[in-house]
């Protein structure tokens, strides 16, 4: 009763109708990031760049598509995905030099952006010179530029945000038959 308050000229059946279509389509998101990330053997498959650190070539609200292969190694001048341990959000840097560790057969990875004056050791935790291997999510095979702007634009106000999801949401359910 509740419901058909809310939406008059609705029955309970086009309402139940509206929620599971929202419920599919966002399973349906879900399934296919899930999906993409199993076939690029990535956490992350798709990420936003966020600042000039990449410019030339990458510039802020460029969407960038990884793959973390498994036998290809990585090498000097690929462009990689990596995470801190204890913060949030990735950054997109440029491998520097790689180190080989003789003892453990381990690969540590010094990164620089391509618009930054010195490498990114001052972005790593205190007291750490490298990345490991098991710190990247990915290595950019593709891009797509300025497309990833909108998800920034949310992020700066998320007013905005909220506004449009009630829009839409509003829309959906009055939509004329």
């Amino acid at each position: 009763m509740l419901l058909n308050s809310l939406f008059p000229g609705k029955t309970n059946r086009e309402i139940a109708h509206q929620l599971l279509n929202i419920f599919m389509i966002v399973t349906s998101a879900f399934m296919s990031w899930k999906a993409l990330s199993l076939i690029t053997n990535s956490e992350s498959p798709i990420v936003v760049v966020l600042s000039e650190s990449m410019e030339p070539a990458f510039h802020r609200g460029d969407l960038l598509f990884l793959t973390l292969p498994k036998k290809e190694p990585f090498v000097v001048g690929d462009i990689v995905v990596y995470k801190i341990k204890g913060q949030d959000i990735p950054i997109v840097h440029r491998i520097l030099k790689i180190h080989k560790d003789n003892e453990s057969g381990e690969d540590y990875i010094l990164t620089k952006g391509d618009n930054n004056n010195i490498d990114d050791r001052a972005l790593y935790n205190k007291d750490q010179l490298w990345i490991k291997k098991s710190d990247i999510i990915g290595k950019v095979k593709g891009f797509l530029p300025y497309i990833g702007y909108i998800t920034i634009v949310m992020s700066d106000y998320p007013k905005l945000k909220y506004a449009l999801l009630g829009v839409l949401t509003i829309m959906m359910f009055f939509e004329k038959e």
